[in-house]
């Protein structure tokens, strides 16, 4: 596995990968179009990738504009394997080199994501959106995990 920066031209997969998962799915692949996905890569924050034999297989995009988590998705088959652990450290890491604002994400209630940033130490602190869970991390704690 190779893990790098994401890249604009890496895009179409991103799509890919984000409209094959099946929680926190789209109602409309339209709702996050490409010139989103740029914005956030080269602009709001940074993005990484996980490169198999196949391609990208999971992809992480932090925003320091707008001080979240806006994406990580993982690939079906590929999940419980570390990547998305991996890439959720490489962008935590940058986050935090960045600012010591915390940050915050929002995901699904009921789905592996929920569990994935609780066992991470992520706290929940409400609501954001149509009913998802929010979840904070500080730089204090992220870095007296890390």
């Amino acid at each position: 596995m190779i893990f790098c920066q994401a890249q604009s031209a890496d895009i179409p997969e991103l799509q890919i990968v984000r409209n094959s998962v099946t929680e926190n799915t789209l109602s409309d692949p339209a709702l996050v179009p490409d010139l989103d996905v740029e914005d956030y890569i080269n602009r709001r924050g940074r993005g990484w990738v996980a490169l198999h034999d196949t391609g990208i297989v999971v992809f992480s995009i932090v925003s320091v504009m707008d001080n979240n988590v806006w994406a990580l998705f993982i690939e079906p088959g590929f999940e419980k394997q570390g990547i998305g652990q991996k890439l959720r450290e490489m962008m935590m890491n940058w986050y935090f080199a960045q600012t010591d604002t915390t940050i915050w994400l929002g995901t699904a209630p009921g789905t592996r994501a929920k569990q994935f940033y609780r066992k991470a130490g992520w706290q929940e602190t409400g609501t954001h959106g149509k009913d998802e869970i929010k979840f904070e991390m500080t730089s204090e704690n992220w870095k007296n995990q890390h």
